[in-house]
């Protein structure tokens, strides 16, 4: 019996499989999806089996395996042609590919082995006589309860405890625990269902079809999903509920809780190695029906899928920014085809591609226009250029007075800042110099809190000083403003309870969870925080929402910036007057006319699409062309300018497709490494699949110079 691996190794030119004998006594371990080790240039490596084969006529001598790693396959039918179907989608490697799905205990990696947590319990093994005073108490305790914890009979004495192991009078057993195991209270559900609620319901085929829910925020989509859900699982399938950022996932996992009980298991980056392993094994096991998460549950292993959710699908984090760079929604439309199942993508404001794809007919629309309390917020635009006049640089008067109206009620307040930090930049009033990270010749953002200066790109850091280090006059001015200073200037201004919530306040495990939580049980009267706090998030006492700069990404320069101020002022606005509560939302700014503005105040989806869809289409952007991203990149500027430039004369002389650059990315320079890039806006993915394979073969082995390819990038 004959093998082909795939090995851990992600190189491109290693993007094959090797052929392994199996010794007679492994031949009944064999099945395809199992890890073997296997001896690789005088090393002992990891791959996935992908092939079995009898015999083969070479002529020269194979190795053997050295050792069957799982006793299950890690990679199923499904997983595996998935690999395939995303290596090829994406132009990535297959090893890639496969890794990415797996939690890092069931990668193919030599030397990494993950623990199993265990209990150890303490049972009767045979019946015992003449006992001390001290033996015949823990011998009692365990008569009466079968089996005890190890450390409940320790705590009572560790001596007799192990001295009634060593007589053979106890034994000792371990059982495999999972680390997240909490208890859940199960409560039945008794909403009464909107007209709009049952219509979408109904309307759902349990056969392959990608769905797209166009429902305002409040409209109830959260019931929707449960409803559906609820009829899979009766039907014995199971279910996959996708949301787009970690922060949201607690709030979503408790309302299941209460709906499904323990049915549930959880995967997103935020769990430990040993969590995800723990979850993972859940879902191969059949123990659960349904799985919530971030893009990475995806890939989650369930069996027999009845139902494939996609929350908020216009969010950019669906789509991973490293390698390999796969789109969660390809991904579910790919698993959706396969097991026969609708896809179902939610989104109060969907994203261009996904709406135009309903006016093509390749999605199906559904809509819910109407929010459950019939009460959408009032929304006010404010331009800060008035208020600069009156000395109004961060809040303006009308914010001012609405938070402390609501304050004096006793409700709750939000306000957005999309961007971290105290201040973005330092400058010198004396010489003019910028306070920059050395490595990324970008400015460095100021955090008062350690009095330090943060590269977000790099992670270098400096302690502030005040004096230039240009000039040496103690001029440094800060401009600019972060979350935290905004922070700062609303403990000034009111006397409220204020929490922050940005990636600064939220890296430690389960400090989304007790943030969102600590809000939600009126421990605080103000969450300030950036984006992460705009959707999906559900406060009843919240009436006022407040955007700082609200047309701030508008300067972005990105051909999506318009779709993106649109998607987070409407999400953001949705999170004001959520229950009975009348909500109110004020948007500062100083481009104030741009239609993606006036649209959100206007809560508006289908005028915004219609003003975007046309400078889409004049400009050649997607959903009318597809882009590919050719990103350069090298420790020298000048090799890689050259390169860039070969590049980019190849394709102009070798494709039909329209050719952007080479120019600087919008960051050129981050830790010291330059890049460049090129981007081809094309109709067909065959037309530029030839061009892409020339490049990257061309520069495989080019120790100058790095080619990364991302196709139809989120960003540029």
């Amino acid at each position: 019996m004959y093998v082909d691996v795939l090995i851990e190794f992600n190189i491109r030119a290693l993007d094959y499989t090797f052929t392994y004998k199996v010794p007679k006594e492994k031949e009944n371990d064999i099945e395809v999806g199992k890890r073997v080790r296997v001896p690789f240039r005088n090393k002992i490596i990891e791959g996935f089996i992908l092939n079995i084969k009898s015999n083969i006529d070479v002529d020269y001598e194979i190795k053997d395996i050295q050792e069957v790693v799982d006793k299950q396959p890690v990679l199923n039918e499904e997983l595996l042609k998935l690999g395939d179907y995303i290596s090829k989608k994406i132009m990535c490697t297959k090893i890639s590919a496969y890794q990415t799905m797996l939690p890092k205990a069931l990668k193919a990696k030599e030397g990494f082995k993950q623990s199993i947590k265990y209990n150890k319990y303490i049972i009767i093994k045979k019946e015992a006589n003449n006992l001390t005073i001290k033996q015949q108490e823990i011998y009692d305790i365990v008569l009466k309860n079968k089996k005890v914890l190890k450390k409940e009979l320790t705590d009572i004495s560790i001596y007799t405890t192990n001295k009634l192991i060593e007589l053979g009078v106890l034994e000792e057993i371990k059982e495999e625990v999972y680390r997240i195991n909490d208890e859940v209270i199960q409560e039945k559900s008794n909403i009464k269902l909107t007209n709009e609620q049952i219509n979408v319901i109904n309307s759902i085929e349990y056969k392959y079809q990608p769905y797209l829910l166009h429902g305002v925020t409040g409209s109830g989509k959260t019931v929707v999903y449960m409803e559906l859900i609820d009829k899979v699982i009766n039907n014995n399938k199971t279910a996959l509920v996708l949301v787009p950022e970690i922060s949201l996932t607690p709030q979503l996992v408790n309302i299941f809780k209460k709906r499904f009980g323990k049915n549930i298991a959880i995967l997103h980056s935020g769990l430990s190695d040993g969590e995800k392993y723990d979850e993972w094994r859940k879902i191969e096991r059949n123990e659960v029906s349904i799985v919530i998460g971030a893009r990475s549950a995806i890939f989650a292993p369930l069996n027999n899928l009845g139902i494939i959710i996609i929350d908020e699908e216009h969010s950019s984090t669906y789509k991973q920014e490293n390698h390999p760079r796969y789109h969660a929604i390809d991904v579910g439309l790919f698993r959706a085809k396969y097991n026969d199942c609708p896809l179902l993508l939610g989104s109060a404001t969907p994203s261009i591609e996904s709406y135009t794809r309903v006016k093509l007919g390749i999605y199906k629309l559904l809509e819910m226009k109407n929010r459950i309390n019939n009460s959408l917020p009032s929304v006010t635009l404010v331009d800060m250029k008035d208020e600069f006049r009156k000395g109004n640089k961060v809040i303006s008067e009308l914010l001012e007075n609405k938070i402390k109206e609501k304050l004096d009620k006793n409700e709750q307040i939000i306000i957005l800042l999309n961007r971290r930090g105290y201040s973005t930049v330092l400058t010198c009033s004396s010489c003019g110099k910028t306070i920059k990270c050395p490595n990324c010749d970008i400015p460095l953002t100021y955090h008062k809190k350690n009095n330090i200066l943060i590269c977000h790109y790099c992670g270098h850091a400096i302690k502030k000083d005040d004096k230039c280090p240009n000039c040496n006059e103690a001029s440094i001015q800060e401009y600019g403003i972060g979350t935290e200073k905004l922070e700062q200037i609303l403990n000034e201004k009111f006397d409220a309870k204020i929490v922050r919530m940005d990636i600064d306040t939220t890296s430690q495990k389960g400090s989304h969870e007790k943030i969102i939580n600590d809000f939600k049980d009126r421990k605080y009267d103000i969450l300030v925080g950036t984006q992460m706090i705009s959707k999906g998030l559900d406060f009843p006492f919240v009436t006022l929402v407040g955007v700082i700069n609200g047309d701030a990404s508008l300067n972005i320069p990105d051909f999506r910036s318009a779709e993106r101020t649109f998607q987070l002022l409407n999400q953001v606005s949705g999170r004001a007057g959520r229950s009975n509560l009348l909500g109110e939302v004020i948007i500062q700014g100083f481009n104030m006319d741009h239609y993606s503005i006036i649209k959100a105040k206007e809560n508006d989806y289908e005028g915004f699409y219609n003003e975007e869809i046309k400078i889409r289409k004049e400009l050649c952007y997607p959903p009318y062309y597809d882009l590919c991203l050719i990103k350069i990149s090298g420790k020298d500027y000048n090799i890689v300018n050259s390169e860039s430039n070969k590049i980019g004369y190849y394709l102009r002389n070798n494709s039909k497709n329209i050719i952007l650059g080479p120019s600087n990315c919008s960051v050129y320079k981050i830790n010291n490494i330059y890049n460049i890039q090129i981007i081809i806006k094309y109709k067909k993915i065959d037309s530029i699949k030839d061009n892409i394979h020339f490049i990257k073969e061309k520069y495989i082995n080019n120790k100058n110079i790095t080619i990364e390819i991302d196709n139809n990038p989120i960003k540029i």
